[in-house]
């Protein structure tokens, strides 16, 4: 059985968690003035890129691991 490749894997979660990345600075912007939180616009892009790269790493190891589920034909 072969799995999904290390580098598709990884394109995957790049394209998945930009589309991400605009949909929660989105989001930010308009729920942060709900809650009186007052950033930048230059800080609501810093945090929105801290979150992304968790978030990147995040997907990738999940991806990998099921990856790994799957070759192996534990499910």
């Amino acid at each position: 059985m072969a799995g999904q490749k290390k580098k598709v894997s990884l394109m995957e979660v790049l394209i998945n968690t930009a589309i991400g990345y605009f949909v929660a600075l989105a989001t930010q912007i308009i729920v942060f003035p709900w809650f009186n939180i007052e950033v930048t616009y230059s800080q609501q892009f810093a945090i929105g890129a801290i979150f992304t790269v968790v978030s990147i790493v995040r997907g990738y190891f999940v991806r990998r691991m099921f990856d790994l589920i799957h070759v192996k034909g534990w499910l």
